[in-house]
């Protein structure tokens, strides 16, 4: 078994997240352009102007790069839908990821490479049989169970089961990130409540907010703990990747086009070391309990393994927002680097800091990059601290650019006994 045996797939909602999944080490990226996009309110999001450059970047350091057009798609939208796959066409997108059979057709008549998206729903053999003449990769419905998937793993070996381009169909899952209180993600609540479908990338996320039931004859409340009963954590497999590659699961997928590129860089980089742990027999409890570390301090809604272990009910975020052990502060941003020093200048914009904090710096071509306050200087004399309008100069291994943005990474604030 090898690392190149899988493929890890990261999300990006924006410039900074996709440098950070390719320099954290995923093997390839998504990502939704314009409204045909299941993030479309994402803050960063690409436009059809972006996707030549996104996929040029990515493939100049040999990450595939993949647009993410699994919308639900209106006939109004069909003009809109050709001209953006012959966009990805003309890009040498590596291929498309598609629940509407509209796309689906349009793409392999561009030529292009189709992968069917979890809100298809699959579930079974017979479906993939069906699907395989368009695709060479299947995202699994997130409902199964491992066993489940191991079945349908071996009957696309027994029976031989190929996509297009003549390889064994591919089978993908998600691996880590959000979860849906709907079926792999087909939700009509946010349309409903609020008139935003989550099937046109528009949800509001209204599953994430506190509910009773109500008796309106008698008006009685039941109230449930915390009232969160919509809400599910997020999903975390890291503790059982080995049982995924066995089950044969060969493309992970981490959720997150709404997360910022830190999140990006912390879980990609967690799940590349684990599936290079999984090939070369390294895996074991004491390097989980170190990815565990890492994944808690970005943004979580709490963890949870979802249903692939055979869970039979769903286990419930306990607040709102992220449960992250760490939250990051806006300081200032870079002014310049120093590459044969290694060294960065910053113009401190907030608050600041001190020797020794934990620091990101992220930016769209730097991605994210992590180090400690290290060496500070103002005006050539050693400080210790730095504040607001001063210009500091510090260690930076890593090259980082003009422009790109500095934080402080602290503890999050704790109220009551629980996390704000």
């Amino acid at each position: 078994m090898k690392r190149s045996d899988f493929e890890l797939m990261a999300p990006a909602g924006s410039r900074e997240a996709l440098a950070a999944a390719v320099n954290a080490g995923a093997d390839s990226v998504y990502f939704g352009v314009g409204a045909l996009n299941m993030r479309a309110l994402a803050s960063g999001a690409f436009g059809p102007g972006d996707v030549a450059g996104a996929v040029q970047f990515c493939h100049d350091a040999g990450v595939r790069a993949y647009l993410a057009l699994n919308t639900v798609i209106f006939e109004r939208d069909l003009p809109e839908m050709q001209a953006l796959l012959e966009t990805a066409a003309g890009a040498r997108v590596d291929a498309v990821i598609a629940s509407d059979m509209a796309v689906v057709a349009a793409s392999r008549a561009l030529g292009l490479r189709v992968h069917l998206s979890t809100q298809m729903n699959i579930a079974n053999s017979a479906a993939l049989k069906f699907y395989a003449r368009d695709a060479d990769v299947a995202v699994l419905a997130r409902e199964l169970t491992l066993k489940e998937v191991a079945q349908i793993a071996r009957i696309i070996r027994q029976e031989n089961i190929r996509g297009p381009s003549g390889g064994l169909l591919r089978l993908e899952m998600f691996c880590h990130g959000a979860l849906c209180m709907a079926q792999s993600g087909r939700c009509y609540m946010s349309l409903h409540t609020r008139g935003k479908s989550a099937n046109r990338g528009s949800c509001l996320q209204t599953c994430r907010r506190r509910y009773e039931i109500r008796d309106m004859d008698r008006d009685i409340a039941l109230e449930f703990a915390d009232g969160y009963i919509l809400s599910p954590r997020d999903l975390k497999t890291i503790e059982y990747l080995d049982r995924m590659a066995a089950a044969g699961v060969q493309v992970f997928k981490i959720e997150g086009r709404a997360r910022g590129p830190e999140y990006v860089r912390a879980v990609v980089s967690a799940y590349d070391e684990a599936l290079s742990a999984v090939a070369d027999g390294s895996f074991c409890a004491s390097r989980v309990e170190q990815w565990n570390r890492r994944l808690s301090e970005v943004f979580n809604r709490g963890f949870w393994q979802g249903w692939y272990l055979g869970a039979e009910t769903m286990e419930l975020a306990g607040g709102y927002g992220s449960q992250a052990k760490l939250q990051k502060r806006f300081a200032g941003k870079c002014v310049n680097y120093f590459a044969r020093a290694g060294a960065a200048q910053f113009l401190i914009q907030a608050e600041g800091f001190a020797e020794g904090a934990r620091l990101l710096v992220a930016g769209p071509t730097t991605g994210a990059v992590e180090f400690q306050a290290q060496g500070m200087r103002c005006e050539d004399a050693a400080v210790q601290t730095c504040s607001k309008s001063q210009m500091v100069t510090m260690r930076v291994a890593q090259r980082v650019r003009a422009g790109d943005k500095l934080y402080v990474l602290e503890p999050r604030a704790v109220e009551n006994g629980l996390e704000a």
